[in-house]
């Protein structure tokens, strides 16, 4: 079976959906107890195919009981410490911690690959518009995040070095059914949310509390209840849909052979905010989103995008979402009383 850290959250759910289309067994490893993401079919529970198993990645033991339980032949290694959740040098002790543990069970249980997750953020402060994997990246980093996911890459080099297999995923903005109704590094999520709930009161579709509280949580990151907040019509960043992201992350597990150890996971191109607005103007019409002219005051002076050459040819991985077709579907995923 496949380890998947943090499978019920959102882009482990993502992950996990794309490993069971790929006939693969899922072990949903998550700290939180909970019921499995509503991705994951209750015929897939009842069939084994998928199971969650409490676990805390920064206790070895709470994960070496899960890999007493399941055979693990593989580890997507999601889970994190929640953003903002403690002190920075906090969070960066508990998510070192956890990578760690994963790759030290990984070494015990003899599993095959670990995927572990980092973010374009790394290449804040690369010149070149299209962020390529061997370029070099500098050691300071302008949030926690990026920072973390430093560290992780150099644990999971000297990890691959030392004989696992090892590969590290340099992920985009993903965004798409279960992610945060609000993002503070693109405006995508909260102006499809206000399309959303355009929709629902133009149609007479009831609000569920829960699509309230989705809300109540953009209000408080920022935005105005039923309004996304202003954004600027050519700030662009690379986004990934999140099906799409999750089958990317579910082929760097599965496919037989990599001849990297880092690979970037994104859509390839960087995407407008104008784009967004029309296309949520064709799938909700009347509620494509005002957008300020031009590029915000902190813009760079040229967008970047990841390049995913690697991806594309180790993997044969290729983006099946375009704009129009996700803003569809995720309004659709919205309307229909999902809070996120």
């Amino acid at each position: 079976m496949i380890l998947v850290t943090g499978g019920r959250g959102f882009i482990g759910a993502h992950t996990v959906r794309a490993l069971l289309d790929l006939g693969e067994r899922c072990v949903l490893g998550q700290r939180a107890a909970g019921p499995p993401p509503a991705l994951v079919t209750e015929r897939e529970v009842r069939e084994g195919r998928a199971v969650v198993e409490p676990m805390d990645c920064t206790d070895l033991g709470s994960v070496l009981a899960a890999g007493r339980r399941h055979r693990v032949t593989g580890i997507v290694h999601l889970a994190a410490a929640g953003m903002g959740a403690s002190a920075p040098l906090d969070e960066l002790s508990a998510n070192a911690a956890g990578l760690f543990t994963v790759l030290r069970a990984a070494r015990e249980w003899d599993a095959g690959r670990v995927v572990v997750a980092s973010t374009i953020g790394v290449y804040a402060g690369v010149a070149d518009p299209a962020l390529r994997e061997d370029a070099p990246l500098p050691v300071a980093s302008p949030h926690p995040i990026p920072a973390a996911k430093k560290i992780a890459e150099v644990a999971a080099d000297i990890a691959a070095s030392s004989g696992l297999d090892v590969v590290a995923a340099r992920i985009g903005a993903i965004w798409g059914p279960l992610g945060r109704p609000s993002s503070p590094f693109f405006a995508a999520p909260r102006l499809v949310h206000a399309a959303a709930r355009h929709a629902m009161a133009d149609g007479g579709a009831s609000v569920s509390s829960a699509a309230r509280a989705g809300e109540a949580q953009a209000a408080g990151e920022g935005g105005v209840p039923g309004e996304a907040p202003p954004s600027y019509a050519e700030d662009a960043v690379d986004m990934c849909y999140a099906p799409d992201c999750g089958r990317a992350l579910a082929l760097l597990q599965t496919t037989a052979t990599l001849r990297h150890r880092t690979y970037n996971v994104g859509g390839g191109r960087a995407v407008a905010n104008r784009e967004v607005a029309a296309a949520i103007g064709r799938a909700v019409p009347g509620a494509a989103p005002v957008l300020l002219p031009g590029r915000s005051p902190a813009a760079p002076a040229v967008d970047p995008c990841l390049d995913i050459s690697r991806l594309r040819e180790d993997t044969r991985y290729a983006p099946e979402w375009d704009l129009d077709r996700a803003v569809t579907d995720y309004v659709g995923w919205l309307r229909a009383g999902n809070p996120r």
